[in-house]
């Protein structure tokens, strides 16, 4: 895959999140009543979340944080609750704004910089640790390493993000998307063989000096994603 591809994949994600589905995701990362099918997808991230959260240090005072695809903020408010000072940053700019709309007031010594962009910008600095929680399902193989080694060099800690692991029935979506393709449609989510995604990142030269750490699957109805972690050795 090109830079080029990873540029249109941004744009379509983009306009997909800050036109398109702006309500349903609203209502899907509230706490309103959501069907059956929704609610499945909003426990498995809810575990996602939690998974995530996890792995990084209980204490992270004197941390920076990246919140790579932040959402409508949830993440990046529990990490600055244990001290960090978080940076989130999203696409979609009207996701950005409902983020701002619910931060919460009791942050203690934590610190959130909401902004719209993209995750990749150098502009935005150093970090010592990068979650990107589900913001790389939609992209190929190729540009998901590529991704991860462009912010390598700023990160001092651990990389966590995300993938969508292949499975018979995700492969069977994906194909029915590209075969029946509709405007108003999220853009498709990419299957990934875990192993395959493995051996690429061994073998990214960015990514010398990092080693991979924990993996855990959540499969929670439609909701199904792998997470992993990168830790700087």
């Amino acid at each position: 895959m090109t830079q080029i591809s990873y540029q249109q994949r941004r744009g379509q994600i983009e306009t997909y999140f800050d036109r398109t589905a702006v309500q349903a995701w609203a209502r899907l990362t509230s706490d309103a009543p959501v069907g059956r099918i929704r609610a499945t997808v909003r426990a498995g991230r809810d575990r996602m979340r939690a998974t995530l959260l996890d792995w990084l240090p209980a204490d992270l005072s004197g941390c920076r944080i990246l919140d790579a695809g932040c959402g409508t903020g949830a993440l990046a408010v529990e990490a600055a609750r244990r001290g960090a000072e978080v940076l989130a940053i999203d696409l979609s700019p009207t996701l950005v704004d409902l983020a701002r709309d619910r931060l919460p007031a009791d942050l203690g010594s934590g610190r959130i910089d909401f902004r719209s962009g993209d995750m990749l910008d150098a502009a935005l600095g150093s970090f010592d640790h990068v979650v990107g929680m589900d913001s790389l399902i939609h992209y190929e193989p190729a540009d998901v390493v590529r991704s991860l080694s462009a912010l390598a060099p700023r990160v001092s800690g651990s990389m966590l993000f995300t993938f969508a692991p292949r499975t018979p029935l995700l492969a069977i979506m994906h194909t029915v998307g590209r075969a029946f393709p509709r405007a108003d449609r999220a853009p498709s989510i990419v299957p990934v063989g875990e192993q395959s995604l493995r051996n690429a990142l061994a073998g990214a030269p960015a990514l010398n000096g990092w080693q991979q750490g924990r993996s855990q699957r959540i499969a929670s109805g439609f909701y199904t994603s792998q997470a992993m972690e990168l830790v700087r050795q």
